[in-house]
């Protein structure tokens, strides 16, 4: 075993670094060593590392909650895994305690710390995490559609939310990779007519090759209007992957149906109009991370049943990471995958 690893690590809002670090050791009876496989870049990470801040993160930490890794070593307590398992993993470590916790709703937990953000995550090539986080995956699936787990996962529990019956339409604000994971996973489960709504090019062609019905640029085509003329009443299902879409997605909505707010923005202001809502008995659903995808998740990446290759346009080694996160900034590209 070597002495020391990279790692990425977050050293002040705009400012991170590549670094050696000592190898990660087992501390807790729980604790398990991994040797991260592969890990993925995510939008929150763009958010930690924008100035000022989107997102909370702790200085010194190392980045990286969307990764897949192979056991090297396990603390005493850890009975289900053993040296050699692949994984992937949860990184929101929830107390298990709390009131939210125990009414079964851990993505709740008002004690929750997360991997890669606020303790030491996945963009590195080892890392510590407790057992309870880690998910035992097939050591057949490519280690670049495994570091989707995570992000899938949440994808998944926000479809929990919002069931689709086969034939039902979807529009989707925002195609970057959540927006693209909706619109497979949705597809999949049988929807009829499919929207995009993204003014980056790049995003609505990978839209395109997946199979999107219609790709829409909202500054040259009203978005509203082409969908309420192409399904006759508006869409069954909007989904905001951005953060910043309720009021274009309420305009959108068919009577009684759905809209699902998932993507996170903090500044986000819009004025709705309350009365709407009520009289169309417009349903508004939020989604925040998951519960109890992840073993779900684990069965659809083992069965293949996703394009999840689509989705990763940059192959990139850990050195290299500062390209992928300007190509992400810059909307060239939609899944950045970074291996140690």
């Amino acid at each position: 075993m070597p002495q020391t690893m990279e790692a990425v690590v977050f050293r002040a809002p705009g400012e991170w670094g590549l670094q050696s670090l000592p190898l990660p050791q087992i501390h807790k009876d729980d604790d398990v060593l991994l040797q991260v496989n592969a890990a993925s870049i995510c939008g929150t990470d763009i958010h930690i590392l924008s100035v000022p801040p989107g997102h909370p993160a702790t200085p010194g930490s190392i980045l990286g909650h969307e990764y897949t890794a192979t056991v090297v070593d396990a603390g005493s307590a850890v009975r289900h895994l053993k040296a050699g398992d692949h994984v992937v993993i949860d990184p929101n470590v929830t107390c298990g305690l709390c009131e939210y916790c125990r009414l079964g709703m851990s993505n709740m937990c008002v004690n929750m710390t997360t991997l890669g953000i606020f303790i030491h995550g996945g963009l590195a090539e080892y890392n510590v995490a407790p057992v309870r986080a880690l998910h035992k995956i097939s050591a057949e699936v490519p280690a670049h559609r495994a570091t989707l787990a995570e992000p899938l996962s949440c994808v998944f529990h926000a479809a929990e939310r919002a069931p689709l019956t086969p034939g039902e339409s979807v529009a989707i604000y925002g195609a970057g990779p959540i927006g693209l994971l909706f619109l497979m996973l949705y597809k999949a489960a049988g929807a009829g007519k499919t929207f995009v709504v993204e003014p980056v090019e790049f995003r609505r062609q990978v839209a395109q090759q997946i199979g999107v019905g219609a790709a829409i640029d909202p500054r040259s085509e009203d978005a509203a209007a082409a969908i309420k003329s192409a399904t006759g009443i508006g869409a069954d299902i909007v989904v905001d992957a951005t953060g910043a879409s309720l009021v274009e997605s309420l305009a959108v909505v068919r009577r009684g149906g759905r809209v699902v707010l998932f993507g996170m923005n903090q500044h986000a202001v819009g004025q709705v109009k309350q009365n709407e809502i009520t009289r169309y008995e417009i349903s508004i659903i939020g989604s925040y991370i998951q519960r109890t995808a992840f073993p779900k998740v684990v069965r659809m990446l083992e069965s293949n049943l996703l394009p999840l290759e689509k989705l990763i346009t940059h192959r990139l080694k850990l050195a290299q990471i500062g390209d992928g996160l300007d190509a992400m900034r810059a909307g060239k590209s939609v899944k950045v995958v970074v291996t140690p």
